[in-house]
């Protein structure tokens, strides 16, 4: 490190509180310091380069070093860099960007709430729905329910929907209010079980859990279309269609959260109706609205939802919910040229096309002993490594499994990021074949090589 690189790292391991970190090695390791980028490709402080098999986190979809994003900020930001939107008051980016967002979302999703991330649109879809029920009279309908594993984020009420148990440990979160149901996962469903039988056992007790709550204290259900954080699993065939039918039976919102599936990541701008034949009363969206250049989430209404909150609830009363950033206009304009880059280049026809050659490439891993299963969609993938491909039985948490095939993809230049024990996978969508085969090698070497150091420490 020449003295610019160390004094970077020196700020960054003394000040810098890092989400989502292990301090104790932290505090030891300091940070990987990133200063470039450029299509799929990151550099780091030293001038190394990596493949981005994470997209920054679910996000950077059009990829890196895009000049015209650049140059739409920087325009933006010349003309009217800010101004609040509170009131009768807009810009043209923000009013343009929630046309175009309710033209791209399904049925009749065209009303649009703007926050700065995912947790954001998340926690408003709550306080809205909310309203909702209390401007119909309904006051008591005010419970949540997601599932175990299933991720919304990380403000309270997000992470308290949140049902990965692992991110709520010495944390708080409202478990009066929020209730979960289990995980749809086919890959540990009990031996023998058919996938339909699966799948009607799920929708059962989502059923089974509205009842013991009782219809009249149950607002909502969020479910992500493909679980994110939680180790992208893929619910079984029907399972939206038939859970949103419970919700439906029972007056209860259905809540569809594609931060991480919006905007092409499966080949659609919005999954919920084109892949799984869901059409939610919200969907909540944000990462690759603007592809991570600038942060910038929207909650997506349905007409019947805002018909009911926009009629004032006494003289005078306003709608009091929001934030002094919601529709932040050079965030929307980064957010108009993101979707104009994406259409333009048909980037979805694109995911379509590489996104079935990368979920085949990545199957052949399953052949490595500790390989269990490689599942997702298109370019959101994720491995889950075991120690007894039979019984799916996991290795020890000490093995570090994930993070140790993290480590070795990166000394051969690939990001990837470690979830206990799996791996997941979500480039830019910019992606090429040439591209997957690369990261394929690399993901075969260093699981190879992780297999050899599992089985030295005496984990295998």
């Amino acid at each position: 490190m020449n003295v610019e690189q160390k004094t970077t790292w020196q700020q960054d391991k003394d000040h810098f509180i890092h989400p989502w970190t292990d301090f104790s090695t932290f505090k030891d390791e300091g940070s990987l310091v990133l200063t470039d980028g450029s299509g799929i490709t990151l550099t780091d402080s030293e001038g190394k380069q990596y493949i981005d098999g994470i997209g920054g986190l679910w996000c950077v979809n059009i990829g890196y070093g895009r000049e015209e994003m650049a140059e739409a900020i920087a325009e933006q930001a010349r003309r009217i860099p800010y101004f609040s939107t509170f009131g009768h008051h807009t810009t043209p980016p923000a009013a343009a960007l929630a046309s175009k967002l309710a033209e791209l979302a399904p049925g009749n999703l065209n009303h649009v709430f703007y926050g700065c991330g995912g947790s954001v649109a998340n926690d408003t879809a709550v306080r809205i729905i909310h309203f909702y029920f209390n401007q119909l009279g309904k006051t008591t309908k005010k419970k949540i329910i997601s599932r175990i594993d299933g991720y919304h984020g990380s403000t309270y009420m997000a992470m308290s929907i949140t049902g990965v148990e692992f991110d709520h440990v010495g944390f708080d979160v409202d478990n009066q209010m929020v209730h979960h149901i289990s995980c749809p996962n086919p890959y540990r469903r009990t031996e023998g079980m058919s996938l339909e039988d699966f799948c009607d056992s799920k929708v059962v007790e989502l059923e089974d859990k509205i009842l013991e709550l009782g219809a009249d204290n149950v607002a909502a259900f969020f479910a992500e279309p493909i679980f994110g954080a939680g180790g992208v699993i893929v619910p079984p065939p029907g399972y939206h269609r038939k859970t949103q039918e419970v919700c439906n039976k029972y007056g209860v919102l259905y809540v569809s959260d594609e931060v991480v599936t919006g905007f092409g990541r499966l080949g659609h701008m919005f999954a919920s109706k084109d892949e799984f034949d869901l059409q939610p009363d919200i969907i909540t969206c944000a990462k690759g609205l603007t592809s991570g250049y600038l942060p910038l989430s929207a909650t997506i209404l349905s007409d019947d939802i805002y018909d009911v909150i926009s009629i004032p609830q006494a003289k005078g009363a306003l709608f009091t919910h929001g934030f002094t950033y919601s529709g932040h206009p050079v965030c929307c304009a980064a957010g108009l040229k993101n979707i104009e880059i994406m259409e333009r280049e048909n980037l979805c026809e694109h995911v379509n096309d590489v996104g079935d050659y990368f979920e085949r490439q990545l199957k052949t891993l399953e052949d490595l002993d500790i390989v269990g299963e490689v599942r997702g969609r298109k370019f959101m993938m994720c491995i889950e490594n075991v120690a007894d491909k039979e019984t799916k039985e996991l290795l020890h948490e000490d093995a570090e499994v994930g993070t140790r095939i993290a480590n070795h993809c990166e000394k051969r230049g690939l990001i990837v990021r470690p979830l206990a024990h799996m791996n997941v996978l979500s480039p830019p969508l910019v992606m090429t074949r040439k591209d997957v085969d690369k990261m394929v090698n690399i993901l075969r070497e260093s699981i190879t090589e992780t297999m050899s150091d599992l089985s030295n420490d005496g984990f295998l």
